[in-house]
């Protein structure tokens, strides 16, 4: 009987037998196809099944894979962009910037960054409904005047597509390409087509030669040669790195639409966000009519830039003034209303946050936060009571902004905080006012970023006079046409923002 006993320092085997020991030589190759288990909200790799996956802590989300040997081509070399690369001096490579190819629809081009370049990938996630392929069939439509677009669509087919466009009242007649590919071609044209497979997808691409691509959506896309389903980690993955080949080595700006798990986040791996070169995410409240289309990546531009949109009859119809759309239906010298401005990228946008307070009815009251952050909402309140006097211990709280729009940053605690106060006190802040700042843990306030930025907006929309934190160092002077207070603490905040009793300035 011979037993294998792997050595404790050594990576050889020997087998013990009852007349002598020998050494046997352990073969390192890997076999040339594994199984694994992967996680397909996370994109967590395990060897073995786990019923919650310990990174994202959801449950049954593990599915075996059999993971084969990378493609590679007849000489064995590995796949590459272009098949042929060379490489050269810095000093050789042409530095031009690539003409972009531009947009009619202005919000969408100040998120890319002032148009399309080609040869980018893009991924537009969004909650199912939102108006992801609403806003990218206006896209084509718009390009197809000039340019060549190919609209892949795999959940819905070529008539859905024409009947959205007969709804949105924008389609007009579009140039073709002759049949049998001869011939003088007409520029431009919309070509629609309901395919999932990817080989047959890029045949299309192939025949028809666009120069605008759109996957709707890189989830119901797959690779034949792969043996797990559709939206699957390794199928996202390998799709995404393919049709990134495609437009590096092409040319071809290609458009994926992507949808989004239960938190929030793109579903699939987190390596498709790094694949690509633009990430925007289309946000909103399905019950609210406007759209923020967000840009979280993009290598060709600014990030964090905000294009905002409204959805209508029509589709998607620009907000060129997004602050006085937000405060169109604002109701002045309401108690427990002031306006914050807020940053979303480089445009400052003047926002409407509101506050409510009310005695509990229960033991523990309740804080409630939609569109402000929550741990903002709790340090605001904790301040308001120590350290203000404003006694919100046996007060339900609610904060809200206005018009569906999230804000997350720091400058709008002040306004947070001065809405809470106006509630709880039954006075008005002050109509023309608006408010800027940080608030901190002992009540003082501290500024924030692009404050000139923020105070010619609100100039623009006709707010005389503005409360911000006291500047300690001597900086760039504040634009013209708006008066600035300067304050150190939220006390002295909430003083010179209150409306008195009989209506005189508090």
């Amino acid at each position: 009987m011979f037993v294998r006993v792997k050595h404790a320092r050594t990576s050889n085997f020997r087998v013990s037998s009852p007349h002598r020991w020998r050494r046997l030589h352990y073969n390192h190759s890997m076999p040339k196809t594994y199984s694994q288990y992967v996680c397909q909200q996370c994109g967590r790799v395990s060897a073995r099944l786990m019923g919650r996956c310990p990174q994202c802590n959801a449950w049954n989300s593990m599915v075996e894979e059999i993971v084969a040997p990378p493609p590679t081509t007849a000489k064995g070399k590995p796949r590459g962009i272009s098949g042929i690369s060379t490489p050269r001096k810095l000093s050789e490579v042409d530095s031009l910037s690539e003409a972009r190819m531009p947009l009619a629809m202005g919000e969408f081009a100040r998120v890319l960054g002032g148009g399309i370049v080609p040869g980018s990938i893009v991924l537009i996630g969004g909650d199912p409904g939102i108006g992801k392929s609403t806003l990218m069939l206006q896209v084509a439509l718009e390009m197809a005047g000039e340019h060549t677009v190919l609209y892949v669509s795999g959940e819905e087919s070529e008539r859905q597509i024409k009947m959205r466009a007969d709804r949105l009242a924008a389609l007009t007649p579009q140039p073709s390409l002759p049949k049998d590919g001869r011939g003088e071609e007409e520029a431009g044209g919309l070509f629609l087509v309901t395919e999932t497979n990817l080989g047959v997808i890029f045949e299309h691409i192939a025949s028809v030669k666009p120069e605008l691509l759109i996957i709707d959506s890189i989830q119901t896309t797959y690779i034949p040669e792969l043996d797990s389903s559709a939206g699957s980690v390794s199928q996202v993955r390998e799709c995404a790195s393919r049709l990134r080949e495609l437009a590096k080595s092409s040319g071809t700006a290609v458009f994926l639409i992507g949808h989004v798990t239960k938190e929030g986040a793109i579903a699939g791996p987190r390596i498709l966000e790094h694949i690509v070169d633009t990430v925007l995410y289309l946000e909103g409240d399905r019950f609210q009519t406007y759209r923020l289309l967000r840009g979280v990546k993009n290598r060709f531009g600014a990030t964090s830039e905000v294009g905002v949109f409204e959805m209508a009859e029509r589709g998607m119809v620009e907000v060129t003034n997004p602050s006085e759309a937000f405060l169109a239906e604002r109701m002045v010298n309401a108690p427990g209303s002031a306006i914050a401005v807020t940053m979303e990228g480089t445009r400052p946008i003047l926002v409407e946050i509101q506050g409510l307070t009310s005695p509990t009815a229960f033991g523990n009251p309740r804080r409630t936060a939609n569109g402000v952050d929550m741990n903002r909402l709790l340090l605001t309140v904790a301040v308001l009571t120590r350290r203000v006097g404003v006694r919100l211990g046996e007060q339900d709280v609610f904060a809200n902004v206005v018009g569906g729009i999230q804000v997350d940053e720091p400058a709008a605690d002040l306004a947070t905080a001065v809405a809470l106060a106006s509630s709880y006190r039954d006075q008005p802040v002050r109509a023309d006012t608006v408010l800027i700042g940080e608030v901190g843990l002992n009540g003082e306030l501290r500024l924030v970023g692009q404050m000139p930025a923020r105070l010619r907006e609100a100039s623009k929309l006709g707010f005389k006079t503005a409360i911000v934190p006291k500047r300690l160092r001597q900086g760039e002077p504040w634009p013209d046409g708006i008066a600035v207070v300067e304050v150190r603490s939220l006390r002295d905040a909430l003083e010179r923002a209150m409306v008195g009793e009989r209506g005189e300035k508090g």
